[in-house]
């Protein structure tokens, strides 16, 4: 067998379907993005970020919504300080994900 990647398991196999879902879609992603960018943001910031710089028109609770299933997949954690809600990337899952496929190797397997 030839080929340039080796599937490298680590731990179990099973993956957590949430995870998976939580990147598939394309807003999620940019949210994903905007929290790389500029971390701890409220709902109110994400929202205004997602309309001025990618053009999107999300209503606060689609946004939300995309908010609690980022957080579900423990892509995001949440932090309250008085009426407000801070949002936070975490990015260990997607480590995870990472870690356990696709190693890039020079030649052919043995």
């Amino acid at each position: 067998m030839t080929g340039k990647y080796i599937l490298a398991y680590k731990g179990s196999v099973d993956a957590d379907p949430g995870l998976f879902k939580a990147i598939g879609d394309a807003t999620r992603r940019i949210i994903l993005d905007e929290l790389t960018e500029r971390d701890g943001q409220t709902l109110f910031e994400i929202c205004g970020r997602l309309s001025m710089k990618h053009g999107l028109g999300s209503t606060r609770q689609a946004v939300s919504q995309h908010l609690a299933v980022l957080e579900q997949a423990g892509l995001v954690r949440t932090r309250r300080q008085g009426r407000y809600k801070f949002h936070h990337i975490d990015a260990r899952p997607l480590r995870a994900i990472a870690e356990r496929w696709p190693v890039d190797r020079e030649g052919p397997l043995p």
